[in-house]
């Protein structure tokens, strides 16, 4: 079974990739701009910039960050912004010294935020002005030193109307004012090679604290090529166009939608509100695009749209769904409006992301998440870490080059995260069949995926029990048609407490991203309990 089957419906695939193509992140740039210099690169609200432009930008805040603000290879910076022309430009310039990445969800709440911050030991923040009321909430109890806020058309030379930055905050850097000072300055030359690490990508923790996946250079530029070998008909170079509505904090967007198009001259169009359907649609028929990526949420929302079909789709040659299972309903109905069908892939934030994807040649949506990516491993384990048979469910576990080191500074969850050979444990339960194509079937974990997004049992419950008149609670998902799955949230009162659903979720709302936050609370005399006490979650999921 570890040999591999699937590669015999390989097909033209590679069964290896080299993940040291590239030195670094940096190389890849370099050599993307050196190809496209005059060609548009980014597209956001109304602004374009070109490749040139860009790793000018960028190095004038490279430049920023290394004289003015001593940022060294191997510091942390945090950034905290919504998919704007800024994120790109300070991405590659934090990747040029040689510094760390911590990707930070805008939404996030003050308690989440000085989490993260802490954890990762950040003394930078790079921040989008609206979100700075949360960081002015937290600031005096993390390590943050130094403020670069960000408004929504910045490093374009554009002003456009948006949020001030939060008046309780100390002495913040507008980017603009970073750039400029920056651009005369002479970068020092950081060495930067494969096993330095680029970001750290949060995800959820059995403690209801999430974990910083330590993610290196060689991690992306592994699995860019991966992406790039299962799919060479969508990777045409100088030829492709992208819209990005998935946040680019999220590791899907990042590794596919920024950085493999960036590295064949694409142009991508940012979309920082899909909420916002119309203007969203809008930017839909200005774009025009080759591929486009989603989660099935957002498909879902765009193919319920009547204005959809005003968008011409005739150049739409690829379709992804990732970040959560897309529903075949979902599929239909957007290939019916586009022509392009939904083809699905599974990955995790651990490993940059894609473990999976359903090649070229699939032809129509199947379910499955298809096949192993080249140079990737995986086996199904059982209870017992035994191997299982072609068709037997087991945990997915993962090895290849696009697999993190390990969790930032946490030694005793790497060895409960990884196998005594290696291989990465996911915690998603899998089945392959006799051709080598992986059906992610359940999750080992009671994590609960809200439209593309991990939410941790324990985290909810942690925050939850927290309210007043809370005695105990428990936290499991449910199927939801919007989101694929939602938070509901089971309930026990204390003991002579006035408590009502609505209280627990206003509670929640404080402390925790929308997305986290249950969507359902029951209220319930007691929680199913094993012998020794332990709340059987399970037992809930059937409960009303």
């Amino acid at each position: 079974m570890s040999a591999r089957h699937w590669l015999h419906s390989y097909g033209s695939i590679p069964a290896d990739i080299d993940p040291d193509r590239y030195a670094s992140i940096n190389v890849l740039i370099d050599d993307a701009v050196q190809c496209y210099a005059d060609k548009p690169a980014l597209h956001a609200l109304g602004q374009t910039l070109s490749y040139a432009e860009v790793d000018r930008l960028a190095r004038a805040f490279a430049a920023y960050l290394q004289r003015r603000i001593g940022v060294g290879k191997g510091d942390r910076v945090a950034v905290m912004l919504p998919n704007i022309l800024a994120f790109p430009i300070v991405c590659m310039a934090i990747a040029r010294i040689g510094a760390v990445q911590v990707n930070v969800n805008p939404l996030y709440t003050p308690r989440e935020l000085e989490h993260q911050l802490n954890d990762a030991g950040a003394q930078v923040i790079v921040i989008y002005n609206g979100a700075t009321p949360t960081l002015a909430e937290v600031l005096a109890r993390t390590g943050i030193k130094t403020i670069i806020g960000c408004g929504l058309a910045d490093g374009s030379g554009a002003e456009l109307p948006g949020p001030a930055v939060d008046a309780r905050l100390p002495a913040t850097v507008p980017l603009p004012q970073a750039l400029a000072q920056g651009a005369p300055l002479s970068l020092t030359p950081v060495a930067v090679g494969g096993d330095d690490l680029l970001f750290l990508q949060y995800t959820g923790g059995t403690t209801g604290l999430s974990k910083g996946a330590a993610l290196s250079h060689r991690n992306l530029v592994a699995n860019i090529e991966q992406y790039k070998a299962f799919m060479p008909s969508a990777v045409r170079p100088g030829e492709e166009v992208i819209v990005t509505a998935i946040p680019l904090y999220h590791i899907f967007a990042l590794m596919v939608n920024f950085l493999s198009y960036f590295s064949v001259g694409a142009e991508n169009w940012l979309v920082a509100n899909p909420r916002d359907l119309d203007g969203f649609i809008d930017t839909l028929k200005a774009a025009r695009p080759t591929v486009f990526t989603g989660v099935n949420t957002l498909f879902a929302g765009l193919a319920a749209h009547p204005r959809l079909a005003e968008v011409d789709w005739s150049r739409l040659a690829l379709s992804v769904g990732g970040g959560a299972a897309v529903i075949g309903a979902t599929s239909q109905r957007w290939q019916a409006i586009t022509g392009s069908f939904i083809r699905e892939g599974y990955g995790l934030s651990e490993t940059s992301p894609v473990v999976s994807f359903n090649p070229a040649f699939i032809e129509s949506f199947s379910g499955s998440t298809g096949l192993p990516m080249p140079s990737t491993d995986v086996k199904l384990l059982d209870d017992e870490n035994r191997e299982v048979a072609i068709g037997e469910a087991g945990e997915v576990c993962v090895k290849g080059p696009q697999v993190m080191r390990g969790y930032w500074e946490k030694p005793e969850a790497n060895a409960q995260a990884f196998t005594a050979d290696g291989y990465f444990r996911t915690g998603d339960v899998g089945q392959f069949d006799a051709q080598g194509f992986l059906r992610i079937v359940d999750r080992k974990k009671d994590m609960v995926i809200v439209s593309g997004f991990n939410v941790y049992p324990n985290e909810v419950e942690a925050v939850a029990a927290a309210c007043p008149g809370v005695a105990e609670c428990a936290c499991v998902g449910v199927p939801d048609e919007k989101s694929g799955e939602a938070v509901k949230l089971f309930v026990v009162a204390a003991a002579g407490a006035s408590l009502s659903e609505a209280e627990v979720i206003a509670h929640c709302k404080a402390s925790m991203a929308a997305y986290k936050v249950p969507k359902i609370v029951r209220l319930l005399p007691g929680l199913p309990k094993s012998t020794v006490g332990k709340i059987l979650r399970r037992e809930l999921r059937n409960v009303d």
